[in-house]
């Protein structure tokens, strides 16, 4: 998994490419992503199926915040990413958030 990110020429914009690895995939057919910056929706955000069997998406975000995520794959496995900023404890649940920093 991997977090990339690159920032507007005035700075308010954090660009932040959110891949999940073939080997974190685990064969899933498909990956979203659920967070602050989509109210947690489990559906709105699909991340689109590379070649390599990696899945991406990339997200607009306001610059200078933070932003809790996870990926559900196949509708039913929550995962954290990897490569996140920082992890938190979730306020639902006993496991963490991934978090990016933008």
């Amino acid at each position: 998994m991997a977090l990339k990110k690159s920032y507007s020429k005035d700075k308010k914009t954090c660009n932040v490419t959110f891949t999940v690895s073939p080997e974190a995939a685990q064969g899933a057919k498909t990956v979203t992503i659920a967070g602050d910056f989509n109210s947690w929706s489990s559906t709105e955000t699909p991340l689109k199926k590379g070649k390599d069997g990696s899945f991406s998406v990339k997200l607009s975000l306001d610059a200078g915040k933070e932003y809790q995520f996870r990926y559900l794959l196949d509708g039913s496995r929550w995962e954290n990413d990897w490569a996140a900023d920082k992890y938190i404890p979730a306020p639902f649940s006993s496991t963490d958030n991934s978090v990016v920093i933008c």
